[in-house]
């Protein structure tokens, strides 16, 4: 099983006792994702250590502010590195008044030619965007592979399936008794396009909510889809590992 979303720099255990619990319960790939300056060199730091892990350079919306040529300079020389599977995360967010919208704009379009220069995935982060983002996506990232972590749209997937090079994450809030949607929306999604991740520290699945979230974790949602599906666990891990493949290229 792959975790293609987590931030290892933010979970409070070990980065060794992360990847250790991790592995135990058969999660062997785990992609940990940079939002900041800091944070993407600690991911890369974290792939160079463990070979199991990997890392995505971007730079978050809400990290956005103030987005200029000398801060993409940094991203394409840190996406450089041999490790780094994806560009991002990346997009939009108008609901934290973290930043201003036009330099999250322009952090974002940066970034789509970013991971079109590298041919890596660019992974999107929306929230209370879901239009500006579709449609910047819709304009510029044409031929770009995409990966729309914690897929949160259940009531555009249709338009976004549409998009063959488009790939689904589910996090651990499909697990929750509210998100039905959420679990429909999961079922419509072909198993080559079809990834799970933690997104921990955060959404700890139902099974763990309350606690802080860690990619050992991924098992109970990953578990959750496999229910929905109504396939054997075993048959949606080899799924998802192929899915994760052609996403990232590893």
């Amino acid at each position: 099983m792959v975790d293609s979303h987590t931030h290892l720099d933010v979970c409070e255990p070990p980065n060794a006792e992360l990847v250790a619990a991790a592995e135990a319960v058969g999660v062997t790939r785990v992609v940990t994702v940079g939002t900041d300056s800091a944070s993407c060199r600690a991911a890369l730091a974290a792939a160079e250590d463990f070979p199991q892990v990997y890392a995505a350079i971007g730079r978050h919306p809400n990290e956005a502010t103030g987005f200029d040529d000398a801060h993409l300079a940094e991203l394409e020389a840190l996406a450089a590195h041999k490790k780094c599977v994806a560009i991002g995360e990346t997009g939009l967010d108008y609901y934290r008044d973290h930043a201003p919208h036009s330099d999250q704009r322009r952090a974002f379009e940066a970034q789509i030619e970013l991971a079109r220069s590298t041919g890596k995935p660019l992974v999107i982060h929306t929230r209370a965007a879901e239009d500006d983002t579709l449609e910047l996506l819709n304009e510029r990232a044409g031929g770009v592979r995409v990966i729309l972590h914690c897929f949160s749209m259940p009531d555009r997937v249709q338009e976004c399936l549409e998009h063959e090079n488009w790939w689904f994450s589910f996090a651990g809030n499909v697990t929750y008794p509210k998100a039905q949607a959420l679990r429909t929306a999961a079922l419509a999604i072909p198993a080559n396009r079809l990834l799970v991740e933690t997104d921990a520290p955060y959404l700890s699945p139902q099974p763990v909510r309350g606690r802080p979230n860690q990619p050992a974790h991924l098992v109970h949602t990953a578990g959750a889809l496999a229910l929905e599906r109504r396939l054997p666990y075993a048959e949606l891990e080899a799924a998802i590992e192929r899915s994760a493949a052609a996403a990232f290229g590893w």
